[in-house]
């Protein structure tokens, strides 16, 4: 029978590190499931259309390197190890997303938000601070950021050009991921949030859209 390895506060760190190195240089780690726009036709869309649905894409890519950023700060800090093990899982299928966003945004003329390093710092503090309030809030709070995605995809989905299949089935699968993540965090132990630091949470979203949909 192999031993378990475990892992001391500095290996963890230096993880870490090398997880936010690769996501911010466009190196994660994958899983082994497909980009969902693969094998999809690309459509005929006017510049417009291209330019919105890249700018939407970009917009995503940010929210995907946070989650990064707020799942890594949150495993530094959990109590443990099966809510550190349930973040991990949750950012190697993040990680996916990444890359699915990564590859349309190019695909689409376009590149990633120069902006992405210091949303990635913000969140990952964060992601640490919530992981120190005590497991049942690193899970709530893990809980309402997917909620949150969910209906800001919802609300992409509304924006994306119908015939856009690829970017659309990219986001639908993305939809289902964050619904997955945000169940099963509650079932793990979530507390739901206080009515404030949900609407604070939702201020800082919007900061972050509006401003990587340009930059």
């Amino acid at each position: 029978m192999i031993a378990q390895r475990h892992y001391s506060p500095l290996d963890r760190l230096l993880m870490n590190v090398d997880v936010g190195l690769r996501t911010l240089l466009g190196n994660p780690i994958p899983t082994d499931r497909p980009n969902p726009a693969d094998g999809l036709p690309e459509a005929e869309l006017s510049d417009a259309e291209r330019r919105e649905a890249m700018r939407l894409m970009r917009v995503n890519h940010t929210g995907e390197v946070c989650a990064q950023a707020l799942y890594q700060g949150q495993a530094l800090t959990a109590r443990s190890d099966e809510v550190r093990e349930l973040m991990q899982q949750s950012a190697a299928e993040e990680n996916d997303h990444l890359i699915w966003c990564r590859q349309r945004v190019e695909e689409l003329g376009g590149r990633v938000s120069v902006l992405n390093p210091l949303f990635y710092l913000g969140s990952l503090a964060i992601g640490a601070a919530a992981g120190l309030a005590g497991d049942k809030w690193s899970l709530g709070f893990l809980a309402e950021t997917e909620r949150q995605v969910e209906d800001h995809l919802d609300g992409h989905l509304q924006r994306l050009p119908e015939t856009d299949q690829k970017t659309r089935a990219i986001v639908e699968q993305m939809k289902v991921d964050e619904r997955k993540h945000a169940t099963t965090a509650l079932h793990a132990g979530g507390a739901e949030l206080p009515f404030p630091i949900r609407q604070a949470m939702r201020l800082a979203s919007k900061v972050m859209t509006k401003s990587t949909y340009w930059i």
